[in-house]
This record gives C-alpha cells, sequence and structure tokens, in this order.
C-alpha cells in the first residue's frame, strides 16, 4: 500500500512539474522543496536503509551542485536545476546515468521541436493563449521540466520505489 502511494506521489509530483513549465515556463519552488521533503519519510515508510538514503542524498547534492553550476551560466533554468536535484535524490546513483542519457534524448528532441515550431507562425486559435504565445517566443528558453520529468518517469520502473511494489 504504502508503495502504490510513494509510485503515485512521484508520478504525479512529475506530471505536475513538466505540465506547469509548459504552460508558464516555470516549475513553483513548493512543488520541488515538497518533492525533496518527501523524500525521506518515503524512504522511512518503505524500509528503504540508512545507507542507500545517504546514497541518495549523496546523488542529488551532486545533481544539485552541478546545475547550480548551469544555472549560473545561463544554460538551465533555476526551476529545472531544483527539479533534477530532486530527481537524482529519488532515483539515487544507480539510475543516475539512464537517467541523465533518457532527459538529454527527450530533452534534445523537444529542443528540436520547439525550435521548428517557432519558425512557424502561431495559429491564429492560440494568439490570445499566454502559454502558447510563451512557448512560441524565441526569447524564452526551453521547457526542460518536461523532459526532466518523462526522462525520470523513463527509469521509475528500475527504482527501488517499484521494485518495492512486488
Amino acid at each position: 500500500m504504502a508503495s502504490t502511494i510513494v509510485i503515485s506521489f512521484i508520478v504525479a509530483a512529475l506530471g505536475f512539474c513538466a505540465l506547469s513549465d509548459f504552460f508558464t515556463m516555470k516549475i513553483p519552488n513548493s512543488v520541488t522543496l515538497t518533492f525533496a521533503a518527501m523524500f525521506p519519510l518515503a524512504a522511512a515508510a518503505l524500509n528503504m536503509g540508512t545507507t542507500p538514503v545517504v546514497w541518495h542524498i549523496a546523488a542529488g547534492s551532486v545533481v544539485l551542485i552541478v546545475c547550480f553550476f548551469l544555472f549560473s551560466m545561463g544554460w538551465l533554468g533555476g526551476g529545472d536545476a531544483k527539479l533534477a536535484a530532486g530527481v537524482a535524490l529519488w532515483i539515487g546513483f544507480d539510475l543516475l546515468m539512464p537517467w541523465l542519457l533518457m532527459t538529454a534524448i527527450i530533452g534534445g528532441a523537444l529542443t528540436l521541436l520547439v525550435l521548428f515550431a517557432r519558425r512557424l507562425p502561431l495559429p491564429t486559435l492560440l494568439h490570445r493563449q499566454e502559454w502558447a504565445l510563451r512557448l512560441h517566443d524565441i526569447a524564452n528558453g526551453i521547457p526542460y521540466g518536461i523532459a526532466i520529468s518523462a526522462g525520470a518517469l523513463w527509469v521509475l520502473p528500475m527504482s527501488f520505489w517499484a521494485k518495492a511494489l512486488s
């Protein structure tokens, strides 16, 4: 039961972050903070063990440091950096490379799609939609939270959390 609740929370949080980034180009701090804060509770509820918890915290910390560097260089949004650190906290070092690879592949495809769409005129139906105007504006970045979340959902079935279901 607890594992089903944890998996549902992870999926809902990642889905919310992806949708929020798509529609607003922002990922709320309250969501990324809640996502990270729920980790120790979930780990305790599913008896993860002290050593794996420490390694998961280390993975989240490493990704946070790297992503804040990327943020300081203007290469990654602040919400994306915090979301990536939260995802790393939940997946740990074991799934870090597969997640990064899937995030890069999905992010690359997303970037190409958005850049291509920005070259086309915005359909008249979307002219009054703030989210569409924001997404279509070449001055804005790419909503990379979509790729971060999708990559995490890709590796979730291989995670400790999914294995706890069985």
